[in-house]
């Protein structure tokens, strides 16, 4: 056993309180689980592009009880209603839920496992049996923090809620595992913004799973936004069910983090739920970014519109997983997937895969991926308009990007995440500003 399940194993040992709310068997369980099976090598298929050795001989000591401070000025963009984490815990100096609208409740996990209500901390008893989901198991044995959410039925939330995940630095490595829980019940809506943010250089681990349970003809909006600190190690799970003519739309961006990995699991198990996944991934330096979607389609006339972009710079490696299953019974699925990425270096990689699986009759599907560089037609065109070569490239990249940005229906969104984008990719590109 390496030294990354050792210190997990006494994270395990030193937990404030490992059999609140009776979960202590199964947390129990879970790390027995992922200490039997250690953590998954190159032949795992899920496992084949990601290798681990190098994190296995990671070390990390649990986060302090205590919030560590920051800079406040870092939120000076992020309005109310916010929720913020700061190195695993809950920040209350520096989360504000005013304006929520009624029938919105959002609290953080440790505040609902004190009031010792079973029932309300219940989806922390979901357990991962397959070795191929270590960090889950370790976030089934360790969570002790999150984001808990509820939206009555009717309700509709009006500003979105911002999610914000500051990561500190601190002497020494530090991990986190958060969990958080989002219920919206019959005819709710709510828009969701999560900002992983870092407050300087640090190399903690941050290992969040999100369950996402939206009911009848409810509406979800959620953008997600990762710029960790260069240094950081992310692993994220996004675990959603849609029912009857729920609306399912999200946005991810993955900017930060030496080893970032993201999966998205989604089943549409009910009648006309819809799903639209958009997002891009950017790979500079040696970074290491990994995306994997699982989309089942259980119901009849549900839908997935999957648009996704890469972009591998430097030495980086850029990792796509675009998996689709329509299920027998779900006649009426119209399913699409596009993942395409651009090589801006030699050195840099990209591993693509697309999956259709398809078990039904009367189906729609498509799928496809490409990878390429830039067109040097389009580049010389701009160099000849006088633009330096540098600039002509990010101006190409950009627009490349943004087509999955297109789909998001908040201007004012749209044109922060945009504004992330072109940042990032000066920094990587190691340019000035655009004219």
């Amino acid at each position: 056993m390496g030294a990354l399940l050792d210190s997990f194993r006494d994270s395990f040992a030193a937990l404030r309180e490992p059999d609140v709310q009776q979960l202590g068997a199964g947390r129990r369980e879970a790390l027995d689980a992922l200490l039997a099976d250690g953590l998954p090598g190159p032949r795992e298929e899920a496992w084949k592009y990601t290798p681990l050795r190098a994190l296995e001989r990671r070390a990390f000591a649990a986060a302090d009880a205590a919030p560590p401070a920051f800079d406040a000025a870092l939120l000076a963009a992020i309005p109310a209603p916010r929720l913020v984490f700061t190195n695993g815990r809950f920040d209350a100096a520096h989360s504000d839920l005013s304006g929520l609208a009624g029938g919105v409740s959002v609290e953080a996990l440790s505040q609902v496992l004190a009031k010792g209500e079973p029932r309300d901390a219940n989806f922390l008893l979901r357990r991962y049996p397959r070795r191929d989901e270590p960090f889950a198991r370790a976030n089934a044995a360790l969570a002790e923090d999150g984001a808990v959410v509820r939206v009555d039925a009717g309700v509709h939330a009006g500003a979105p809620l911002h999610l914000v995940f500051v990561g500190v630095p601190q002497a020494g490595d530090r991990a986190w595992h958060l969990r958080h829980f989002i219920e919206l019940h019959n005819d709710a809506r709510l828009d969701i913004v999560e900002h992983q943010l870092a407050a300087g250089d640090h190399a903690h681990l941050a290992n969040d799973v999100l369950h996402l349970h939206a009911g009848q003809r409810a509406v979800v909006r959620h953008a997600r936004v990762q710029e960790d600190a260069a240094r950081a190690t992310r692993f994220a799970r996004t675990d959603a069910v849609l029912a009857r003519e729920a609306q399912y739309r999200r946005f991810d961006l993955e900017l930060g983090a030496a080893l970032a990995r993201h999966e998205l699991n989604v089943r549409l198990e009910g009648d006309g739920a819809k799903l639209l996944a958009n997002g891009v991934l950017l790979g500079d330096g040696r970074r290491h970014v990994d995306t994997r979607l699982g989309i089942e389609h259980i119901a009849r006339d549900t839908g997935c519109e999957l648009l996704w972009r890469g972009i591998a710079d430097g030495r980086s490696k850029v990792v796509f997983h675009g998996g689709i299953h329509i299920r027998a019974g779900a006649d009426g699925t119209d399913a699409a997937l596009s993942n395409k990425n651009l090589l801006l270096s030699a050195d840099a990689e990209v591993d693509t895969q697309p999956v259709l699986v398809i078990d039904a009759d009367e189906v729609k599907a498509a799928h496809g991926a490409t990878v390429g560089q830039l067109d040097a037609n389009a580049l010389f065109y701009l160099r000849s308009r006088g633009l330096p070569e540098a600039q002509a490239r990010r101006l190409l990249t950009v627009a490349f990007c943004r087509e999955p940005l297109l789909a998001l229906e908040d201007d004012g969104l749209r044109s922060l995440l945009l504004a992330r984008l072109d940042a990032a990719l000066a920094a990587a590109l190691g340019e000035g500003d655009a004219a």
